[in-house]
């Protein structure tokens, strides 16, 4: 086996690694308000969205494509072939450890995010041309209008429901949201797979296009599956810390505030990904919709200490995953051939 070819299944394998940490990372995005409210068992909202994790991933390859234009690798079997692919995996280190850390802490940061950080950090320090067009349109405006749609979508469909059911006793009213909550957890779930296994897709298509083995024009079967496989797995494995902090620790959560959180989110992913492909983060769009919808009890039952932590996780993400996938760069060229 040649070390181009050895690098490739190198840089798959650990991509699918990613895949994986992603699912357990942001399984919390899909259920921690169905599990919160009880509308859910946890053991139940894990296996379904793992289940429609799987389903999403093969909803469309647009959000694939757009990670794949964020840098611009040669393709040239050989040497530049082993740089390239060092490219890659610089990207993947940077966007692994800092999953890692804010799992480790139970804070909800964006895997997605974590993942562009990384490349751009390793297109930066090996010099590569990295696409700032793209990297403005496809991921920075999306990133900042996501979040901001999301609280205030959560906001005005919480006020409309708050309206329609102010004379229906609470406990009927709680009762059939519950119900209702199954429905949107499961959009959630579909939109996760939709936008995060796409997301790995992207790089092992990058990966195989530095190692000269595809011509990046579309994403193999056998990648589409094995993106949607990894991403399932780690979302049953779960999340536990970070449900606690998206379930709990931000408002006091209860089942109508959980289905317009999780409805307005989910609605968001879908255009994102299947409109504009942008690869959003999952995890900043369904924290400001549950900010959103606790807002409208009073400004107050958010707990904003919490959430400014989260915040700063937000900002300090991609320069955080970039910093480690350039310093990875920097230490793996000197054992390049």
């Amino acid at each position: 086996m040649d070390l181009t070819l050895a690098m490739v299944i190198a840089v798959v394998v650990i991509a699918l690694v990613f895949d994986y940490t992603n699912g357990f990372h942001d399984a919390a995005n899909a259920i921690a308000t169905s599990v919160s409210t009880r509308a859910l068992t946890p053991r139940v909202a894990l296996a379904m969205a793992a289940i429609l994790n799987f389903v999403g991933a093969w909803l469309g390859v647009g959000v694939a494509q757009t990670i794949q234009e964020i840098i611009q690798i040669e393709t040239a079997p050989g040497e530049g072939s082993a740089h390239a692919l060092t490219i890659v995996l610089a990207a993947l280190v940077g966007a692994i450890t800092w999953n890692l850390i804010t799992w480790y802490f139970g804070i909800p940061s964006s895997s997605s995010h974590a993942l562009i950080g990384g490349i751009v950090g390793a297109g930066i320090a090996s010099a590569t041309t990295v696409s700032w067009d793209i990297l403005v349109n496809k991921v920075a405006i999306p990133m900042v209008v996501s979040p901001a749609v999301g609280f205030l979508s959560a906001y005005l469909l919480m006020v409309a429901i708050m309206w329609i059911f102010r004379r229906a006793r609470p406990a009927r009213v709680n009762r059939g949201f519950r119900l209702a909550q199954t429905v949107s957890a499961a959009g959630m779930a579909l939109g996760h797979g939709l936008q995060d296994a796409q997301k790995t897709m992207g790089i092992i298509v990058l990966a195989l296009v530095a190692g000269g083995l595809h011509d990046g024009n579309d994403v193999p079967f056998w990648v589409i599956v094995a993106a949607a496989s990894a991403i399932a797995a780690g979302t049953y494995a779960g999340g536990w810390r970070i449900m606690r902090t998206l379930g709990r620790r931000i408002i006091e959560l209860d089942p109508p505030k959980g289905f317009a959180a999780e409805a307005t989110a989910a609605s968001v992913l879908y255009v994102m990904a299947i409109g504009l492909h942008a690869p959003v983060s999952t995890t900043h769009t369904i924290t400001s919709a549950i900010m959103g919808a606790g807002a409208t009890k009073r400004f107050s039952a958010v707990r904003w200490g919490v959430a400014q932590g989260i915040v700063v996780a937000w900002v300090i993400t991609i320069p955080a995953a970039a910093t480690v996938a350039a310093l990875f760069y920097f230490v793996a060229r000197i054992f390049l051939p």
